[in-house]
């Protein structure tokens, strides 16, 4: 339950989360901001539904009652437009659907973030377009929630695709990763066990860009608490590397048993 996860987030020592739901949780909602409050961890982002729906509006009110300003991350998806007409329609198409989601939160104090998950919305230089757009509707926030384990077709233009993100970047999500990993079961790695991510940091750190960056547990086989402790100990080891090449010691391996 929502004391529970922030009783595991608190002994992790993670002090913002970006809080994805399912149905069943919806319900409660206020209970999760109330634990997450008293543990004092922000809820610096909160997935958000594609368009402004009923549960898109029950976020909202409890985020109103609460007083918080989460980040508002959305996902979106389309065919790849077969000319320059097509894909100017596509990004009106999707300013469109966004705008309203962005008054909203506008009205909050929060701001949106376009989160690639793949297909055309997943492609920066699309999500730049329709941030674009917006903002000659007098639309300025929203930005752009980059995630590295729907990245691996980025990799070999990484640092190119970064300078073109790096003004419109709210937010970064950070993975294991390996060329092609995402289509021969290596999606999901852990930190500092892929051969790509340190060279993936090495071009963020070296932007001078300074957000929040987000670790993700989304190991099914393993307990959260488990998965998430992984994550830390490889990201430690990164960051050691990130300051002195050749600290970072060990490539970590799986997590020891819980005592």
């Amino acid at each position: 339950g929502p004391d529970e996860r922030a009783e595991m987030l608190d002994r992790l020592g993670i002090k913002r989360l970006a809080y994805d739901y399912r149905a069943e949780h919806v319900p409660t909602f206020d209970a999760e901001v109330e634990a997450m409050k008293r543990r004092g961890i922000e809820m610096t982002a909160w997935w958000f539904p594609s368009a402004l729906n009923a549960e898109a509006r029950t976020i909202l009110g409890t985020i109103e009652r609460h007083q918080i300003h989460p980040q508002l991350w959305v996902v979106g998806g389309g065919e790849t437009p077969k000319n320059e007409a097509e894909q100017n329609a596509q990004v009106e198409r999707e300013a469109a659907r966004i705008k309203p989601i962005a008054e909203a939160a506008a009205k909050l104090g929060c701001k949106v973030a376009l989160y690639n998950h793949g297909g055309w919305f997943g492609e920066p230089e699309n999500q730049v377009a329709i941030i674009e757009r917006l903002k000659r509707d007098g639309v300025r926030n929203v930005g752009i929630v980059y995630n590295f384990h729907h990245g691996h077709d980025h990799i070999p233009r990484f640092s190119a695709l970064w300078r073109t993100m790096q003004p419109y970047l709210y937010a970064v999500n950070i993975n294991g990763m390996e060329l092609g990993g995402d289509k021969r079961g290596r999606k999901i790695l852990n930190l500092g066990t892929g051969d790509k991510e340190l060279g993936m940091l090495r071009v963020i750190r070296d932007s001078g860009w300074r957000g929040p960056v987000g670790i993700i547990d989304h190991r099914a086989e393993l307990d959260s608490e488990v998965a998430l402790r992984d994550k830390l100990r490889g990201l430690e080891g990164l960051r050691r590397e990130l300051a002195t090449p050749g600290s970072g010691g060990p490539r970590p391996g799986p997590a020891p048993a819980p005592q």
